[in-house]
């Protein structure tokens, strides 16, 4: 297919969704006090293996990302800013994930969390399981395997993996097994696997992000597919008392797929919540990176 065609073709479909979104709100959009959209920006690269982006990461200043793809592929660099808004990713490094025996994965890679050692984990869906990288090119360290895992669905496990202060790792499924199931918040401690909390599902939101925040928060990105398109929502818990909060809410297709999620502090000291979308490595489907900033 030529590209003028293909670009007319994709106009096409994105105006006919966002007509379809907009003939009935019937999913609004809210947004809590002093959480506001900083801005979006769309991620293109050259390289016939970039997109499939489900979990991203960035350092404590914002300056510098690590993505990883649905297919085995990790992604450094560094980010571009114009004031405080994103204007660029730059690559810096690509690797190909590789499994405890140094051989290539086919993907499945889901999750990401950045340990301040260096080390890399990456949850995954089919098999449910956590890897560890001392390097991005290196052979991959497998964390021990709980029973749990092995009833989880192939296409709805491991989506969401985060790291808190004390190095334990959190990770959670992308479905719980059944529509009022909730979902458990699995915890990586000392050694071993149990459940830290669970999270109850009260509508057709499923999790498919998550990331400690410098304030010591559980912070979840969840999406919904509304047959038309995506919304997306953005939570925070105590994860002593269990108390929640919701940041933000979209309508269907305000943005794409976004899946990936990395909390950080600005310089004025507000939370940032950075994004990512999985373009499913569609044409008609984007990368974007969306970032809200937290005054609350």
């Amino acid at each position: 297919m030529r590209s003028g065609r293909r670009q007319l073709i994709v106009r096409q479909i994105l105006f006919l969704l966002t007509l379809l979104a907009g003939c009935g709100q019937v999913f609004g959009e809210t947004a809590a006090p002093g959480v506001t959209e900083v801005g979006r920006f769309l991620w293109t690269d050259p390289d016939k293996e970039f997109g499939g982006l489900s979990g991203i990461d960035l350092s404590p200043d914002g300056r510098t990302f690590t993505a990883v793809s649905d297919r085995g592929t990790l992604w450094q660099g560094t980010v571009e800013r114009k004031g405080q808004v994103v204007s660029g990713m730059t690559v810096a490094h690509k690797a190909r994930l590789h499994d405890a025996r140094n051989r290539p994965l086919d993907g499945d890679s889901e999750g990401l969390a950045l340990s301040p050692d260096g080390t890399i984990y990456i949850s995954f869906e089919g098999p449910a399981r956590v890897l560890a990288y001392d390097t991005p090119d290196g052979a991959a360290t497998a964390l021990p395997h709980p029973r749990e895992f092995n009833t989880m669905e192939r296409n709805g496990a491991l989506e969401a993996l985060a790291i808190g202060p004390d190095g334990a790792l959190y990770t959670m499924p992308e479905r719980s097994g059944q529509a009022r199931r909730p979902f458990p918040v699995y915890r990586f401690r000392d050694g071993r696997w149990s459940v830290a909390f669970s999270i109850a599902r009260t509508d057709t939101f499923v999790p498919v992000g998550a990331d400690i925040g410098p304030d010591g928060l559980f912070y979840l990105l969840e999406r919904d597919f509304t047959g038309i398109g995506f919304r997306s929502r953005v939570r925070r818990f105590d994860m002593t008392s269990g108390q929640a909060q919701t940041l933000f809410q979209t309508a269907t297709n305000t943005y794409d797929n976004l899946e990936g999620l990395a909390v950080w502090r600005d310089a004025t000291g507000a939370i940032r919540l950075t994004t990512v979308s999985d373009d499913n490595f569609k044409f008609f489907q984007q990368t974007q990176i969306v970032e809200y900033r937290v005054t609350d």
